[in-house]
């Protein structure tokens, strides 16, 4: 996987790195300020690490979506038949976050939603009083290139509807010079409309499973590849049921999501990886009979079958007909336990072809979000105090510190395959924010381990491409939800996307 970063000295930075069923090791990264943001030099980058890992050894490359990635994507697959490539599901998701976020409404609604964070955050004494209430934790804000975050700071704000509207009916504040403000006045009236607060609720229970999946695929710890063609359908048929199946209503955001999904996101090894997961194979209401789904499977076969394509499709109706090793009780019955490439070492001995392949797309990652997290291993390295570091001396800190934080998880965390929650992506119900605090780094320990044994990434080349300049990269109550009014949507809704050019 692949991605670019421009660090504090608008250098422009290519992280590559290499996701196997062990976590995600750090490769090396490539200083591109002065040379050409092409395909062509950035198909010659994945292509040095390609060949530096074995291009036997890779199955599968993902970046991010922009059009020289994706230009680049098509060269690597062209070179290198067996080699499948895939835009960042994450970065997906987070385009449909900002997509839906610039629908009129759901942006009034953003709009107003920080007016009252900024009345809160810009009066210490308001701020003060709200501290000292019981239970009371911080307001989340949107932040500047994380568009989920805009929906995050709704829920928060919406979970704090109580504690606000105390404060503004409060002797405290209606005593205040606040209270005379005009802007103040314009953030009581909204706190106390119970037609924001319904309508907070309703964009909380709709972006919820699109968080929920945005988490499965957005995980380093578990492969989620075999997850995303049945999570982008259960995404829509959660807003479908917050809706109540009203197409009037429910359209507008679900053509947005399958716009997205068709024109962009959605692969061969997408429906390869749905097809092979026994935990949808076996399912009663699957989809694995759709010609676009068993044509993926046929061009993955195609593609990485170099010996045994009669034997592989053979094979194919043992794993669907529940035959030989497949039709035991227990393999049935821990299709939802294990993992789906580790329930395929244990019970695809009967089909020894399709399981080399299935072990193969099921231990895929589908985003590139590792490289994202880099990104913060480079900003705690490269200080204002350390902003003088050179690159090499750069990267080859962060190779010992990202690489020995993978090892000493490996080491000191049990790893416990628990499926992924994939059934619970069309509830509506969910939310997550990370609380996690980055531990602070000892530059000086890390420069130490720089050149033991098995330390040194390889040699750094030049030639890049990056698109830098990114798109601008509890339980919740629905009884009661006035869902029919919330954005007066129209009945005929036109997809933003409709002229979106096939991938």
């Amino acid at each position: 996987m692949g991605d670019g970063w421009t660090d504090n000295r608008q250098r422009t930075l290519i992280n590559f790195l290499v996701y196997c069923p062990e976590g995600i090791s750090f490769v090396k990264s490539v200083d591109a300020s002065d040379i050409v943001k092409d395909a062509t030099n950035l198909f010659q980058l994945f292509d040095e690490v390609i060949e530096w890992v074995s291009p036997l050894n890779v199955v599968h490359v993902v970046t991010d979506n922009a059009t020289n990635y994706v230009a680049a994507g098509r060269l690597i697959s062209q070179k290198h038949k067996h080699i499948n490539w895939s835009p960042c599901a994450a970065h997906c998701l987070n385009l449909i976050f900002k997509d839906i976020g610039k629908i009129d409404h759901v942006a009034k609604l953003v709009r107003r939603a920080s007016k009252v964070t900024i009345f809160v955050y810009n009066h210490v004494a308001l701020l003060s009083w709200l501290r000292k209430r019981e239970g009371w934790t911080e307001i989340l804000r949107p932040g500047a290139t994380r568009f989920a975050t805009t929906f995050i700071t709704l829920k928060s704000l919406h979970d704090h509807k109580h504690d606000l509207q105390a404060l503004v009916t409060s002797k405290f504040f209606v005593d205040s010079r606040y209270s005379k403000d005009y802007k103040s006045q314009v953030a009581v009236s909204i706190i106390l409309d119970n037609r924001f607060w319904n309508d907070c609720l309703i964009v909380v229970n709709l972006m919820s499973p699109l968080m929920r999946l945005l988490r499965i695929v957005d995980c380093d710890e578990r492969p989620s590849m075999g997850y995303v063609y049945e999570g982008m359908y259960r995404v829509r048929l959660g807003i479908k049921k917050l809706f109540n199946y009203n197409e009037r209503l429910y359209k507008p955001y679900t053509e947005i999501i399958k716009q997205r999904w068709d024109q962009q996101l959605k692969k061969s090894i997408h429906s390869a990886a749905y097809w092979l997961n026994p935990c949808f194979q076996y399912d009663q209401e699957n989809f694995c009979n759709k010609p676009n789904v068993i044509g993926g499977v046929m061009d993955v076969i195609d593609q990485k079958v170099l010996k045994g394509k009669i034997e592989t499709m053979n094979e194919m109706r043992l794993f669907r007909d529940r035959l030989g090793s497949f039709g035991r009780d227990l393999a049935y019955s821990s299709r939802e336990v294990l993992q789906p490439d580790e329930w395929w070492r244990l019970h695809g001995y009967s089909a020894p072809h399709l399981q080399k392949l299935a072990i193969q797309i099921l231990s895929q990652t589908a985003s590139s979000s590792g490289c994202e997290r880099n990104w913060s291993v480079f900003e705690r390295i490269h200080t204002k105090r350390r902003n003088r570091l050179e690159h090499q001396r750069l990267n080859d800190l962060v190779y010992v510190y990202y690489n020995l934080r993978l090892k000493n998880r490996f080491y000191n965390k049990k790893r416990i395959y628990d499926p992924i929650d994939y059934a619970c992506i069309d509830e509506t119900n969910f939310w997550v924010v990370d609380d996690d605090q980055a531990a602070e780094l000892d530059v000086e320990e890390l420069e130490n381990l720089l050149y033991e044994e098995g330390s040194i990434p390889i040699n750094e080349v030049e030639g890049s491409s990056s698109h830098i300049d990114d798109e601008d990269g509890g339980d919740m109550a629905r009884e009661g939800l006035d869902v029919e009014n919330f954005g007066f949507p129209n009945a005929h809704f036109q997809s933003p996307y409709s002229n979106f050019p096939n991938e």
